[in-house]
């Protein structure tokens, strides 16, 4: 016998198996009973949350010949039937690939033939919205008054395309998303019966990521069955079959957004691509993570309201701390934003990273929110005495004059050999380097540090980033420097804001045996 899937395997048959939906539920099971039973009803809601479901249970139950309390006893010939969907007298039409004005028609010839057997012909269209308006013109007339035996149950997941003389004659129902907890409880009670061993991290995280649906979270928790078919379900083996990405994960990428480290965002993206993360899925997910780390900064108690472990929950509250709310609403703007534009999009990586690069660099943006950050970037370098005052212009000048810092290191007496090896070999030292440390390096100013070593003077980001906070870099370079000139050297590196921070405050030694080369000829 062939596979049935979960989905189908486990679609409820009665009323007390629907989850989710009890104010609905009740609602039918009491027109049941006290037989105030309508003539047409409008299902709406989202997908997988049991429309389709509830109306195959309605039209069983209005046709049992034993109800019980308005549920039908699914052993009578009717319930059989109807179950084997072997019934005449229930009849289901898919609008999507039966919308034109000639099936409608067909409906209406069929309605005055009266049921061969059992009280009601129950007629459930499936997409309603997908009909022309042709077909609901030709259906508006039965729909308001049908026969005493047919009942109409209308589905759609687009209740806004369904016309409004439609909507006036129906009983409408909307069915909400199911909720996180429910569709968790409902998974494990149907893994107990299916004797898998499910980790419960791992049902929660499935029943999270079908988005109130129901019939979606059985879906991909057949498939990550599938995958590791005859094994222990565990959450790091649903997060690979999904494609998703750990909580923790998300805490490491914003605290490097917090500390401006575009290195370190970059890399992290790559070690999501490199193990297959689905980059769509990792934008989404990341924006979640901010939009729960704003509920913790604006409210007390949210334990309620975001689904998430105590260790998790503990992280999120630390990281709280350390960003103001207007800069994490700018994280989830730009995020928001990338989102749309993902769905269009070749390349998605290089989207993701100017997205990161903006989120690390405010002053790439000029609206309120980015000032804000950039003030926030400001007082925090002022609080760590990086930034010094700017020296004032000279009176009745329109352009500020640029002069040299009272502190700059004056010029060096004798340059040692083997910098000045250096300075002179720089562009074939630069061309011997792999990449991407040639790329980092092409811009870097040559100067002279502490005890007369070699400098490298390289403006902030990235590359200053790649030999300051990765020493093995700098080793690297240090060793393509020494192999050039037959001696050992130490490099130091500094960064610095912009060319002029660099005019300002360091001498340029290319400039200065440029110069002493000049006069020798």
């Amino acid at each position: 016998m062939s596979y049935t899937a979960l989905y189908r395997k486990f679609r409820p048959d009665n009323f007390e198996d629907v989850k989710g939906q009890d104010h609905i539920v009740t609602t039918l099971k009491n027109q049941i009973k006290a037989d105030r039973i309508g003539h047409a009803y409008l299902f709406c809601g989202t997908r997988g949350t049991g429309k389709t479901t509830i109306a195959k249970i309605f039209a069983k139950a209005v046709n049992c010949e034993n109800p019980i309390e308005g549920s039908p006893c699914g052993e009578c010939p009717t319930c059989k039937a109807i179950a084997a969907g072997a019934s005449m007298n229930v009849i289901e039409i898919d609008a999507a690939s039966n919308n034109s004005v000639d099936n409608i028609r067909e409906i209406v010839d069929e309605v005055s033939y009266s049921p061969a057997e059992g009280k009601y012909k129950v007629y459930i269209i499936d997409e309603v919205h997908m009909l022309s308006i042709g077909a609901f013109n030709a259906l508006l007339k039965t729909l308001e008054e049908p026969p005493s035996y047919v009942i109409f149950i209308l589905a759609t997941t687009e209740t806004h395309k369904i016309p409004i003389t439609i909507l006036s004659r129906c009983q409408r129902y909307d069915f909400k998303r199911i909720t996180v907890d429910t569709i968790a409880d409902r998974l494990t009670e149907l893994m107990k019966t299916e004797q898998v061993s499910v980790e419960e991290k791992a049902i929660r995280y499935v029943a999270k990521a079908a988005d109130g649906s129901l019939r979606d979270a059985l879906s991909l928790l057949d498939q990550c069955i599938a995958f590791h078919f005859g094994q222990e379900l565990t959450y790091d083996k649903v997060l690979d079959v999904l494609g998703a990405v750990d909580v923790g994960v998300f805490s490491r990428l914003l605290r490097n957004v917090l500390e401006r480290n575009v290195l370190g965002c970059i890399e992290l993206l790559e070690e999501m691509i490199m193990q297959g993360r689905e980059l769509t899925q990792f934008v989404t997910d990341f924006t979640w993570y901010l939009r729960n780390l704003l509920l913790v900064k604006t409210s007390d108690n949210i334990e309620d309201v975001i689904d998430m472990s105590s260790d998790n929950l503990a992280r999120l509250k630390e990281e709280a701390q350390m960003a103001d709310m207007e800069i994490i609403m700018r994280y989830i703007r730009i995020f928001s934003e990338l989102s749309g534009q993902l769905k269009y999009s070749a390349n998605k990586r290089i989207l993701i990273e100017m997205a990161l690069i903006k989120l690390c660099k405010p002053e790439m943006e000029t609206t309120q929110d980015s000032l804000l950050d950039r003030v926030r970037e400001i007082e925090e370098k002022l609080e760590k005495g990086i930034i010094t005052a700017a020296p004032a212009a000279g009176a009745g000048t329109s352009e500020p004059q640029v002069t040299l810092n009272k502190e700059r290191p004056p010029l060096p007496k004798a340059i040692p050999e083997e910098v000045e090896q250096i300075v002179n070999r720089w562009s074939g030292i630069v061309a011997e380097c792999p990449q991407p440390l040639k790329t980092y390096i092409k811009a870097a100013k040559l100067s002279l540090g502490g005890d007369n070593k070699l400098m490298l003077v390289l403006e902030d980001g990235i590359a200053s980033d790649y030999l300051i906070k990765q020493p093995e870099n700098r080793q690297l370079l240090e060793q393509i420097i020494s192999e050039s000139i037959g001696k050992e050297v130490e490099v130091n590196v500094q960064s610095v804001g912009s060319a002029r921070e660099f005019e300002s405050n360091y001498v340029d030694l290319s400039q200065i045996i440029h110069m002493d080369i000049e006069e020798e000829d």
